[in-house]
């Protein structure tokens, strides 16, 4: 080859490295533009925070104004409260009353978990506190498997029926049948999906069309970025059933919020757009706000 065409090849050969180069760019440019686009996305929805609690423990450390204010610098927007004891919720309620929508909890204090079941007290307590306030739903409250035929679960289970309530619980499957077994048409809100697999929740879920299920607590379900098996799934199959929750179940929990809520944009920026608003703000609003707003 002469010298003159050992350059011009030579120069063709750069020209092309050149242009594969400037396509490279380009779609690495256009991948990350869409992959901002998504984050985007799933960072400007609102939230839905079907899981709080503002309990007696955190009071003097974190006021009502600054309880709200934590909530909504992370991007909610609505949240369902309930604490130990009620007074909590009220005074957030009053603090904001087009944010928090009021639930029922049981537990007079802190410390009653696994006892408040066998007390009858209980019950005249929250006939008080309904003829006085207005909530959407009793709970959340804790029973395992057979506590829910026990005579105080019973009647609250009435006590539902009787006000239109939901029934936000903390328990295992079987309890969730029992509670269905005593009134079919109840209403209810699984917290944590009872910590259940997938499979068992999507069997449920079949059964009951008035189960759904808050995701709060639930890291376990998506980590690194990657579903476990079978969650992705289900939630897409099942995307009218699930909320999203932080748990501010001790004053720590509340220094964790935006860490928390971070991870929940995550788990939505991997999920289809229109499932993810569902989960974020969408089914909240139509299961649970729409119910308050009208009552």
């Amino acid at each position: 080859m002469s010298k003159k065409k050992e350059v011009s090849f030579s120069l063709t050969i750069i020209f092309n490295m050149k242009i594969r180069l400037k396509l490279i760019v380009v779609l690495l440019f256009g991948l990350v533009n869409l992959i901002s686009a998504e984050t985007f996305q799933s960072q400007g929805q609102p939230i839905f925070d079907a899981h709080i609690h503002y309990s007696e423990d955190v009071w003097e450390a974190i006021s009502p104004q600054d309880a709200i204010r934590r909530l909504r610098e992370v991007g909610v927007t609505r949240a369902l409260v309930s604490s130990s004891g009620d007074d909590g919720t009220q005074m957030l309620y009053q603090a904001a009353p087009e944010f928090v929508i009021p639930v029922l909890r049981p537990y007079r204090k802190r410390g009653t978990l696994k006892t408040w079941m066998h007390d009858e007290t209980v019950i005249p307590y929250l006939k008080e506190r309904l003829a006085k306030y207005r909530y959407v739903a009793i709970g959340e409250f804790h029973i395992d498997t057979e506590q829910a035929n026990l005579p105080v679960i019973r009647q609250i289970v009435q006590l539902a029926k009787q006000h239109k309530l939901m029934l936000h619980v903390h328990s295992d499957a079987e309890a969730i049948s029992y509670l269905f077994e005593q009134d079919p048409d109840a209403k209810i809100l699984w917290a944590h999906g009872g910590f259940e697999y997938a499979y068992i929740i999507r069997e449920m879920f079949d059964k009951h069309e008035n189960l759904w299920a808050d995701l709060s607590f639930r890291r376990d379900i998506f980590t690194n970025n990657h579903f476990l098996q079978d969650w992705q799934a289900l939630l897409i199959d099942h995307a009218d059933r699930f909320l999203l929750g932080i748990d501010t179940y001790t004053p720590q929990r509340w220094l964790r919020v935006e860490a928390v809520m971070r991870w929940q944009r995550q788990l939505l920026s991997a999920l289809p757009n229109d499932v993810a608003r569902k989960l974020s703000y969408g089914n909240g609003q139509r299961v649970i706000a729409s119910r308050f707003n009208k009552d």
